[in-house]
């Protein structure tokens, strides 16, 4: 059996798997007939039950879901684009655009952009709205710059600059600002895949569905830019229009699950080397698909161990992934030479 249909099988297996068990297991014990008849829509003892599965838990479990996929894949294009297997979105300062937003929004605004801007906002929209809008702009400055400097390895500085950039900002606001605030930024820096209400859902599954599409359809130009930017170009490929698509690409992934969820740290560095070293293939026809899957497998599984402690509450999303991250990095690093990524 070829060896991307095997674990795409195993990866979605295991996707089902994960998905039931974030139902059923939880900081709340609920019975699991109970659960069952919440699932059927029949009515059960306690209204707070229908509630946790309904409003938390299938919400969570979608999101970890759709997160997991398009962080790691958004990572995988950013490899690929830079030819640098330890490019993600995190270098490029996207994610660090993110922060900005939000630390305007919780430590210069105190959490609402209702008495500046005209209108008013809850908590937590206003802070998906500051992490969208900074993910946002900052993708148009490196895109900015993408259209003026043809060198990537440059861009990439220009990307690391402008996290510096940001990070120093952030210091400046926390250091003026509230300790109650400055606790706010901090908590949802750890990230969480709750941070998706129900009704929310069906908006954030479709722009990251669409994401996704979009690098799917980009696979062809991203297996020409294995074999380097001269033999794709002569291979027909418009490199500066496809560079612009994927950095489009990771940038809006990036910045929607950032927006949500906080950066989620490692999932988008660690998963498509997995995937690599499974596939032991290069070829984005096969890498693509199973990134998602395993990226979608690796965030299910990180949020039910986040609820391993149980009454005593949730683990942070960001403790766990770099027990997962980490050591595949360090695989890589120690490994480089005798690991060929993009050839």
């Amino acid at each position: 059996m070829n060896k991307g249909i095997l674990y795409i099988f195993i990866f979605t297996l295991g996707i089902l798997l994960l998905f039931v068990a974030n139902l059923f297991l939880g900081s709340v014990s609920i019975p699991y007939n109970a659960i069952l008849d919440i699932l059927l829509g029949n009515k059960v003892e306690k209204e707070a039950w229908t509630y946790i599965i309904v409003d938390s838990r299938i919400p969570q479990a979608v999101t970890a879901l759709f997160t997991g996929g398009a962080i790691a894949v958004s990572g995988l294009l950013l490899q690929t684009a830079f030819r640098n297997p330890l490019a993600d979105a995190g270098i490029l300062g996207i994610s660090a655009g993110a922060n900005l937003g939000v630390a305007l929004v919780i430590l210069l605004l105190g959490g609402t952009v209702g008495s500046v801007a005209g209108f008013d906002l809850s908590y937590s929209l206003s802070i998906v709205a500051g992490a969208f809008i900074g993910a946002t702009v900052i993708l148009a400055i490196i895109m900015g710059f993408a259209s003026i400097i043809k060198n990537s390895v440059m861009l990439l500085i220009i990307g690391i600059m402008v996290g510096y950039l940001t990070s120093s900002i952030i210091s400046i606001l926390k250091f003026w600002s509230t300790n109650e605030n400055a606790y706010s930024f901090m908590l949802w820096g750890m990230g969480n895949f709750a941070g998706v209400a129900r009704e929310q859902l069906p908006f954030y599954c479709a722009v990251v569905t669409a994401g996704l599409l979009l690098a799917i359809l980009l696979v062809k130009p991203l297996n020409a830019l294995l074999l380097g930017e001269k033999y794709a170009t002569n291979l027909g490929v418009n490199v500066k229009l496809i560079r612009f698509l994927l950095l489009l690409c990771a940038g809006m992934l990036t910045a929607i699950t950032c927006a949500f969820c906080g950066p989620i740290a490692f999932i988008g560095l660690a998963v498509p080397h997995i995937a690599r070293l499974l596939l032991g293939t290069s070829n984005h026809k096969w890498l693509l698909p199973v990134t998602i899957l395993a990226g979608s497998c690796i965030a299910l599984l990180c949020n039910l161990v986040s609820v391993l402690p149980g009454d005593s509450g949730m683990l942070p999303l960001n403790a766990i992934t770099p027990i997962f991250g980490a050591p595949v990095i360090i695989y890589v690093i120690i490994n480089q030479k005798k690991i060929q990524y993009f050839h």
